[in-house]
Protein backbone atom coordinates (compact mmCIF):
# COMPACT_ATOMS: atom_id res chain seq x y z
CA UNK A 1 0.00 0.00 0.00
CA UNK A 2 1.78 3.72 -0.72
CA UNK A 3 0.51 5.19 2.31
CA UNK A 4 1.49 7.66 5.47
CA UNK A 5 -0.62 8.59 7.94
CA UNK A 6 -2.96 5.97 10.07
CA UNK A 7 -1.72 2.77 7.41
CA UNK A 8 2.14 3.72 8.82
CA UNK A 9 0.92 3.79 12.60
CA UNK A 10 -0.81 0.69 11.86
CA UNK A 11 1.82 -0.60 10.75
CA UNK A 12 4.01 0.43 13.93
CA UNK A 13 1.28 -0.19 16.35
CA UNK A 14 1.77 -4.08 15.09
CA UNK A 15 5.40 -3.84 15.13
CA UNK A 16 4.87 -3.90 19.16
CA UNK A 17 4.06 -7.82 18.27
CA UNK A 18 5.34 -8.80 15.17
CA UNK A 19 8.16 -6.68 12.81
CA UNK A 20 6.57 -4.51 10.33
CA UNK A 21 8.14 -2.43 7.61
CA UNK A 22 6.29 1.37 7.75
CA UNK A 23 7.27 3.60 4.66
CA UNK A 24 5.63 5.94 2.38
CA UNK A 25 6.47 4.59 -0.93
CA UNK A 26 6.18 7.84 -3.69
CA UNK A 27 4.04 7.55 -6.60
CA UNK A 28 1.49 9.79 -8.10
CA UNK A 29 -2.26 10.51 -6.01
CA UNK A 30 -5.54 11.20 -7.73
CA UNK A 31 -8.91 10.45 -6.59
CA UNK A 32 -10.46 7.10 -8.03
CA UNK A 33 -13.55 6.05 -9.13
CA UNK A 34 -12.97 2.65 -7.17
CA UNK A 35 -13.08 4.56 -3.84
CA UNK A 36 -16.68 5.46 -4.11
CA UNK A 37 -19.86 3.45 -3.75
CA UNK A 38 -22.63 3.93 -6.34
CA UNK A 39 -24.46 7.45 -5.70
CA UNK A 40 -21.64 8.94 -4.77
CA UNK A 41 -21.28 10.99 -8.03
CA UNK A 42 -20.61 14.97 -8.03
CA UNK A 43 -19.10 15.11 -4.51
CA UNK A 44 -19.88 17.03 -1.41
CA UNK A 45 -19.19 20.55 -2.49
CA UNK A 46 -20.28 22.70 0.87
CA UNK A 47 -16.62 23.11 1.77
CA UNK A 48 -14.10 25.47 -0.24
CA UNK A 49 -11.36 27.85 0.57
CA UNK A 50 -8.47 25.20 1.28
CA UNK A 51 -5.29 26.99 3.51
CA UNK A 52 -2.32 26.07 5.05
CA UNK A 53 -2.72 26.05 9.28
CA UNK A 54 0.33 27.57 11.07
CA UNK A 55 2.00 26.64 13.82
CA UNK A 56 5.14 29.34 14.88
CA UNK A 57 8.05 27.58 16.23
CA UNK A 58 7.15 24.19 14.85
CA UNK A 59 9.18 22.77 11.72
CA UNK A 60 8.66 19.04 11.36
CA UNK A 61 5.80 17.35 10.10
CA UNK A 62 2.32 17.94 11.71
CA UNK A 63 -0.36 14.97 11.51
CA UNK A 64 -3.46 13.66 12.91
CA UNK A 65 -4.66 17.61 13.62
CA UNK A 66 -7.82 17.96 16.43
CA UNK A 67 -8.89 21.28 17.60
CA UNK A 68 -10.29 21.53 20.83
CA UNK A 69 -14.20 22.43 20.70
CA UNK A 70 -13.88 25.96 21.82
CA UNK A 71 -10.74 26.27 19.23
CA UNK A 72 -8.36 27.31 21.54
CA UNK A 73 -5.98 24.12 21.06
CA UNK A 74 -4.40 22.42 18.33
CA UNK A 75 -3.20 18.65 19.44
CA UNK A 76 -1.62 16.53 16.81
CA UNK A 77 1.21 13.78 16.39
CA UNK A 78 4.97 14.06 14.89
CA UNK A 79 5.63 12.03 11.83
CA UNK A 80 4.38 8.44 12.28
CA UNK A 81 6.70 7.51 9.35
CA UNK A 82 9.49 4.99 10.45
CA UNK A 83 11.87 5.18 11.57
CA UNK A 84 10.05 8.52 13.34
CA UNK A 85 7.71 7.04 16.23
CA UNK A 86 5.00 9.56 17.12
CA UNK A 87 4.71 11.59 19.84
CA UNK A 88 1.99 13.77 20.90
CA UNK A 89 2.14 17.63 20.57
CA UNK A 90 -0.13 20.55 21.63
CA UNK A 91 -0.24 24.17 20.30
CA UNK A 92 -2.21 27.65 21.46
CA UNK A 93 -4.66 29.53 19.06
CA UNK A 94 -3.23 32.90 17.84
CA UNK A 95 -5.21 33.71 14.89
CA UNK A 96 -8.18 32.35 12.95
CA UNK A 97 -5.02 29.66 10.78
CA UNK A 98 -2.27 29.81 13.09
CA UNK A 99 -1.64 28.78 16.10
CA UNK A 100 1.85 28.34 18.72
CA UNK A 101 3.80 25.50 19.15
CA UNK A 102 3.35 24.64 23.22
CA UNK A 103 5.33 21.45 23.47
CA UNK A 104 4.72 18.21 23.85
CA UNK A 105 1.24 17.18 25.57
CA UNK A 106 2.57 16.18 29.11
CA UNK A 107 2.08 13.18 30.48
CA UNK A 108 0.79 11.59 27.84
CA UNK A 109 4.00 10.39 25.85
CA UNK A 110 6.24 7.16 26.91
CA UNK A 111 9.59 6.81 25.69
CA UNK A 112 9.77 4.11 22.87
CA UNK A 113 5.93 4.03 22.14
CA UNK A 114 3.82 5.16 19.98
CA UNK A 115 1.52 8.13 21.19
CA UNK A 116 -0.70 9.98 18.64
CA UNK A 117 -4.32 10.38 16.96
CA UNK A 118 -5.71 12.88 19.62
CA UNK A 119 -9.04 13.32 19.69
CA UNK A 120 -11.20 15.36 23.20
CA UNK A 121 -14.53 15.63 23.98
CA UNK A 122 -16.55 18.83 25.60
CA UNK A 123 -15.45 17.64 29.16
CA UNK A 124 -11.10 18.10 28.30
CA UNK A 125 -11.16 14.20 27.65
CA UNK A 126 -8.25 13.25 25.77
CA UNK A 127 -8.44 10.02 23.83
CA UNK A 128 -5.60 8.57 21.35
CA UNK A 129 -3.64 6.00 20.66
CA UNK A 130 -0.30 4.07 22.70
CA UNK A 131 1.59 0.85 21.86
CA UNK A 132 2.61 0.76 25.16
CA UNK A 133 0.54 -2.09 26.14
CA UNK A 134 -0.02 -3.77 22.57
CA UNK A 135 2.14 -7.03 22.90
CA UNK A 136 0.32 -8.02 26.27
CA UNK A 137 -3.19 -6.86 26.21
CA UNK A 138 -3.96 -5.76 22.73
CA UNK A 139 -5.22 -2.41 24.06
CA UNK A 140 -4.09 0.70 22.43
CA UNK A 141 -6.84 3.14 23.28
CA UNK A 142 -6.23 5.37 25.92
CA UNK A 143 -7.64 8.35 27.80
CA UNK A 144 -7.04 10.90 30.51
CA UNK A 145 -7.97 14.72 31.32
CA UNK A 146 -5.91 17.44 29.49
CA UNK A 147 -5.76 21.16 30.65
CA UNK A 148 -2.82 23.16 29.60
CA UNK A 149 -1.23 21.84 27.45
CA UNK A 150 -0.77 18.13 30.24
CA UNK A 151 -2.74 15.06 30.47
CA UNK A 152 -3.37 13.57 33.67
CA UNK A 153 -4.71 10.07 34.90
CA UNK A 154 -3.96 8.49 31.69
CA UNK A 155 -5.74 5.08 31.73
CA UNK A 156 -6.10 2.32 29.07
CA UNK A 157 -10.00 2.63 28.16
CA UNK A 158 -12.24 -0.48 29.51
CA UNK A 159 -13.84 -2.62 26.61
CA UNK A 160 -12.26 -1.13 23.72
CA UNK A 161 -9.22 -4.39 23.09
CA UNK A 162 -8.69 -5.52 19.76
CA UNK A 163 -10.53 -9.15 19.54
CA UNK A 164 -7.28 -11.14 18.08
CA UNK A 165 -3.66 -10.97 17.39
CA UNK A 166 -3.33 -9.20 14.45
CA UNK A 167 -6.15 -6.62 14.19
CA UNK A 168 -4.91 -3.76 15.62
CA UNK A 169 -6.89 -0.33 17.04
CA UNK A 170 -4.79 2.19 15.17
CA UNK A 171 -7.40 5.43 15.66
CA UNK A 172 -9.96 6.51 18.00
CA UNK A 173 -12.04 9.48 17.89
CA UNK A 174 -14.59 10.51 20.29
CA UNK A 175 -17.85 11.89 19.39
CA UNK A 176 -18.01 15.48 21.07
CA UNK A 177 -20.54 14.92 23.78
CA UNK A 178 -17.71 11.73 24.72
CA UNK A 179 -20.52 9.33 24.98
CA UNK A 180 -19.43 7.65 21.30
CA UNK A 181 -16.17 6.20 20.52
CA UNK A 182 -15.77 5.41 16.49
CA UNK A 183 -12.51 3.19 16.41
CA UNK A 184 -10.29 2.49 13.40
CA UNK A 185 -9.76 -1.40 13.41
CA UNK A 186 -7.05 -2.81 10.98
CA UNK A 187 -6.40 -6.90 10.12
CA UNK A 188 -2.53 -7.58 9.36
CA UNK A 189 -1.03 -10.51 7.90
CA UNK A 190 2.63 -9.77 8.23
CA UNK A 191 2.85 -7.72 5.64
CA UNK A 192 3.65 -3.63 5.57
CA UNK A 193 0.35 -2.42 5.53
CA UNK A 194 -3.24 -3.45 6.54
CA UNK A 195 -5.14 -5.85 4.56
CA UNK A 196 -8.71 -4.42 5.65
CA UNK A 197 -9.57 -1.81 8.05
CA UNK A 198 -13.15 -0.32 8.50
CA UNK A 199 -14.99 1.30 11.38
CA UNK A 200 -16.50 0.68 14.54
CA UNK A 201 -18.49 1.84 16.57
CA UNK A 202 -18.61 1.88 20.95
CA UNK A 203 -20.41 3.78 23.28
CA UNK A 204 -20.08 4.80 27.20
CA UNK A 205 -21.04 2.85 29.89
CA UNK A 206 -20.44 3.76 32.68
CA UNK A 207 -16.79 3.85 32.88
CA UNK A 208 -15.78 1.98 30.11
CA UNK A 209 -17.35 1.38 26.87
CA UNK A 210 -19.05 -1.35 24.98
CA UNK A 211 -19.40 -2.35 21.53
CA UNK A 212 -22.87 -1.40 19.51
CA UNK A 213 -24.42 -4.18 18.50
CA UNK A 214 -25.83 -2.45 15.24
CA UNK A 215 -22.30 -1.20 14.27
CA UNK A 216 -22.35 -2.79 11.15
CA UNK A 217 -25.61 -1.98 10.27
CA UNK A 218 -25.00 1.91 11.11
CA UNK A 219 -21.71 1.82 9.33
CA UNK A 220 -22.52 -0.49 6.26
CA UNK A 221 -22.04 1.78 4.28
CA UNK A 222 -18.92 4.13 5.20
CA UNK A 223 -16.93 0.24 5.69
CA UNK A 224 -17.90 -1.10 2.13
CA UNK A 225 -15.84 -3.58 0.55
CA UNK A 226 -12.40 -3.18 -1.18
CA UNK A 227 -11.10 0.27 0.09
CA UNK A 228 -9.26 0.69 3.51
CA UNK A 229 -11.24 2.76 5.93
CA UNK A 230 -10.25 4.76 8.29
CA UNK A 231 -9.61 7.85 10.70
CA UNK A 232 -12.94 9.15 11.18
CA UNK A 233 -14.52 12.57 12.82
CA UNK A 234 -17.99 12.53 13.30
CA UNK A 235 -20.30 15.92 14.16
CA UNK A 236 -21.88 17.42 17.22
CA UNK A 237 -25.03 16.56 16.32
CA UNK A 238 -23.90 12.94 15.05
CA UNK A 239 -25.55 13.73 11.74
CA UNK A 240 -21.87 13.76 9.92
CA UNK A 241 -19.33 11.32 9.71
CA UNK A 242 -15.90 12.23 7.64
CA UNK A 243 -13.52 9.88 7.46
CA UNK A 244 -10.19 8.45 5.35
CA UNK A 245 -10.78 5.79 2.46
CA UNK A 246 -7.69 4.43 0.47
CA UNK A 247 -6.81 1.73 -1.83
CA UNK A 248 -4.67 -1.36 -0.37
CA UNK A 249 -2.87 -1.25 -3.70
CA UNK A 250 -1.48 2.21 -2.48
CA UNK A 251 -1.24 5.57 -4.02
CA UNK A 252 -5.20 6.46 -3.68
CA UNK A 253 -6.54 8.29 -0.94
CA UNK A 254 -9.45 10.64 -0.07
CA UNK A 255 -11.46 12.10 2.37
CA UNK A 256 -15.24 11.24 2.34
CA UNK A 257 -18.67 12.10 4.47
CA UNK A 258 -21.46 10.59 5.43
CA UNK A 259 -24.91 11.63 6.51
CA UNK A 260 -27.87 10.61 7.93
CA UNK A 261 -30.80 11.81 9.24
CA UNK A 262 -31.26 11.07 12.66
CA UNK A 263 -28.86 9.31 15.32
CA UNK A 264 -30.69 5.90 15.34
CA UNK A 265 -30.40 5.40 11.64
CA UNK A 266 -27.35 3.68 9.58
CA UNK A 267 -24.80 6.75 7.73
CA UNK A 268 -25.69 6.62 4.09
CA UNK A 269 -24.77 8.77 1.06
CA UNK A 270 -21.07 9.19 0.98
CA UNK A 271 -19.47 11.64 -1.13
CA UNK A 272 -15.73 12.47 -1.39
CA UNK A 273 -15.19 15.82 -0.16
CA UNK A 274 -14.34 18.06 -3.30
CA UNK A 275 -12.33 20.83 -1.65
CA UNK A 276 -9.68 18.11 -0.39
CA UNK A 277 -7.09 17.38 -3.19
CA UNK A 278 -3.50 15.46 -2.70
CA UNK A 279 -2.85 12.87 -0.41
CA UNK A 280 -5.00 14.09 2.32
CA UNK A 281 -5.99 12.33 5.80
CA UNK A 282 -7.40 12.31 8.74
CA UNK A 283 -10.25 14.88 9.14
CA UNK A 284 -11.38 16.65 11.93
CA UNK A 285 -14.80 18.90 12.26
CA UNK A 286 -14.74 21.87 14.04
CA UNK A 287 -17.01 22.00 17.11
CA UNK A 288 -19.33 24.20 15.14
CA UNK A 289 -18.98 22.48 11.94
CA UNK A 290 -17.59 25.46 9.50
CA UNK A 291 -14.05 24.05 9.64
CA UNK A 292 -13.04 20.52 8.51
CA UNK A 293 -8.61 20.40 9.32
CA UNK A 294 -6.87 17.20 8.10
CA UNK A 295 -3.23 16.83 7.24
CA UNK A 296 -1.83 16.94 4.14
CA UNK A 297 1.63 15.53 2.30
CA UNK A 298 3.75 18.20 0.83
CA UNK A 299 6.91 16.89 -0.75
CA UNK A 300 8.68 14.57 2.60
CA UNK A 301 6.78 16.40 5.35
CA UNK A 302 3.18 16.24 6.17
CA UNK A 303 1.18 19.49 7.18
CA UNK A 304 -1.82 20.57 8.30
CA UNK A 305 -4.58 22.13 6.40
CA UNK A 306 -8.24 23.25 6.81
CA UNK A 307 -11.13 24.07 4.31
CA UNK A 308 -14.43 26.01 5.70
CA UNK A 309 -17.72 26.40 4.91
CA UNK A 310 -20.82 28.63 5.86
Amino acid sequence: MHRSGRAALAALALATAAPLAAAVAAGPVSASSALRPPGARGGYRAFSDPAPVTIAGYTGSAMEPFVSLDGRYLLFNTSNVAPAIPSLQFAVRSGPRSFTYGGPIRGANQPGFLSGTPSMDRDGILYFVSTRNYAARRATVYAGRFDSGAVTKVHAVAGVVAPAPGLVDFDASVSPDGGSLYVSVGQFAGGSGPSRAGLALFHRRGRAFVADPRSAALLGAVNRAGPLVYAASVSTDGLELFFTVADPAGGVVEIDRAERSSTSRPFGRVQRVRAISGFAEAPSLSGDGTTLYFHLRVGRLFVIEQVTRP
